[in-house]
């Protein structure tokens, strides 16, 4: 963990780098994730590195007077510019671009259709759930890509990929489970899934859901695929770029985003609290795999309801309860289990950063930030509509 023990300006050498302690994550890591940082040419890396007692000087601007706030901000705006751009592409592809591909699709005489005034496809039922899964895919893959372009990080670094605590995993699964019981009732049931469920429920009452081929490859789909895409692009290499700024930063702000992306106004609070659980457990775990389960353990919590209440028992509500106090159970204790585990060895797995900027400022700056405020002012707005509608 980051430790500073004296305000910076009593401090005679300052590097922000040698001073982040990422080693919680592996030495490998570790070792790659601050090369990527000392690249002066990296404007998304946090730097800052300078002497208190020496001036440097420097070609055409004369002696370098930056300080370390203003150094942290320009970066962090940088980062910020490009989540900000990464969100209006998710923002385009979901909501325009898949409507014109639709409406091409359509014109070519593929059986499926929509309007902009419509959230839903329509047409045969292989098509729409083909064009769903694809559509839902793009809109999380094109900003992976283009985050993955412009940041520019080494694969280890924007994919954690050593599970170096396998009972944080299971620590992450257990506070899912728990967070499921507390937020999936409302997003359980919102729009968009109940819409796609009845969907395959009216498409032939006499065959049961798992007996539909286009409802398991939905699923599998949608369980497996989409959660990959989606935390690739929330953990990925955005997440890794944040935390420069510390590590509780990190998983705030890709919680916001997550916020922002949501499908529907009701799986706000859901996609919020779940991104945290999944930021906590990269960090604590040291793998991106951890928010792949978690993101995937989330989806069929929401598929097990969705199907209880779609069944045809008179004991619906009983079957309910018993699912959701299982499950509060099984992730109470899980949970308990590792924080005594945790406890007992007393590690630490999540990196600080203290600096001239208070905490409440840098999460400010990042908010509003442009083209970021902007473009989640155009999110909140998306989700007003489809209230409204």
């Amino acid at each position: 963990m980051n430790k500073t023990t004296a305000p910076e300006k009593q401090r005679e050498m300052i590097s922000v780098v040698d001073d982040f302690d990422s080693s919680a994550q592996g030495e490998k890591y570790d070792a790659a994730f601050k090369g990527w940082r000392r690249n002066k040419n990296n404007q998304f890396a946090f730097n800052f590195e300078k002497n208190s007692k020496e001036s440097v000087f420097v070609e055409g601007k004369g002696f370098d007077s930056r300080s370390l706030a203003e150094t942290e901000k320009e970066t962090l705006l940088n980062i910020m510019n490009i989540i900000g751009i990464a969100l209006l592409l998710f923002v385009a592809f979901y909501n325009i671009i898949s409507k014109i591909i639709v409406g091409l699709l359509d014109l070519a005489g593929v059986n499926v259709h929509t309007s902009f005034g419509e959230s839903s496809f329509f047409g045969g039922s292989t098509e729409i759930v083909i064009t769903y899964l694809a559509m839902a895919a793009l809109s999380l893959l094109v900003p992976a890509i283009y985050l993955h372009v412009k940041l520019k990080m080494p694969f280890r670094v924007e994919f954690m990929c050593s599970l170096n605590d396998s009972f944080e995993l299971m620590g992450a699964i257990a506070a899912t489970l728990i967070m499921c019981v507390v937020v999936c009732v409302p997003s359980t049931y919102s729009g968009d899934k109940m819409e796609i469920f009845t969907y395959f429920k009216n498409i032939n009452a006499d065959v049961s859901l798992w007996g539909q081929k286009d409802f398991v490859i939905y699923t599998v789909f949608d369980v497996i695929v989409i959660s990959i895409l989606a935390e690739s692009m929330l953990r990925g290499a955005v997440f890794n770029a944040l935390r420069q700024f510390g590590d509780v930063f990190a998983v705030v702000i890709t919680a916001v985003i997550a916020g922002l992306i949501a499908p529907d106004y009701s799986e706000i609070p859901a996609e919020i609290l779940i991104s945290v659980v999944a930021g906590a457990g990269v960090l604590r775990s040291g793998s991106i795999f951890t928010a792949y389960v978690v993101r995937a353990v989330y989806k069929m919590y929401c598929l097990a309801l969705v199907l209880i209440e779609s069944g045809n028992s008179d004991r619906i509500i009983t079957e309910r309860i018993a699912f959701m106090l299982a499950g509060l159970v099984i992730g109470t204790v899980g949970y308990f289990a590792v924080l005594r585990r945790r406890k007992k060895k007393g590690t630490a797995r999540l990196a600080a950063y203290t600096s001239e900027i208070s905490d409440t400022k840098r999460f400010g700056i990042a908010l509003k930030s442009f083209p970021f405020g902007a473009v989640a002012c155009l999110c909140i707005l998306v989700l007003i509509k489809r209230v409204l509608l």
